[in-house]
């Protein structure tokens, strides 16, 4: 007799290794928006579940904070911290357009501020401040 064919089941699928989802490599400025205190921090690398970011103040395995950078505004909870690293999981997995949305604004990051910084040069020169200074 033929086995019959294995038939699909409702089980969550178990990820192997650490990782839920595959991750997005970086290096962008973002902000760490805890109870206490806004953490400057650099957004190390990404994934739809989760994040890892730089940050000088350590924070606490558990504690809450909300993920800034570009059109990341995301609940999450700090899951390891050592060393200045911080990995983060999300409270709902991002989507797949905002993890590639943030691939595009990290490939054009570093022209943006250049012309930023040139425009901000010139302006200067100019004497283009945009304020009422030179009345």
């Amino acid at each position: 007799m033929v086995d019959p064919k294995p038939q699909p089941t409702d089980e969550p699928v178990v990820p192997i290794g650490r990782r839920a989802a595959p991750r997005l490599r970086l290096s962008l400025p973002a902000q760490l928006i805890a109870v206490d205190k806004a953490h400057t921090c650099i957004l190390l690398n990404l994934s739809r579940t989760g994040a890892q970011v730089a940050i000088l103040d350590a924070m606490r395995k558990g504690e809450g904070a909300i993920l800034r950078c570009g059109i990341i505004d995301q609940f999450v909870i700090v899951t390891r911290s050592e060393f200045g690293l911080n990995a983060l999981e999300f409270d709902e997995p991002l989507t797949d357009a905002i993890v590639l949305e943030t691939r595009r604004y990290h490939e054009n990051f570093e022209e943006r501020e250049k012309r930023a910084l040139i425009e901000t040069a010139r302006k200067w020169v100019t004497g283009e401040t945009g304020d009422d200074r030179s009345i």
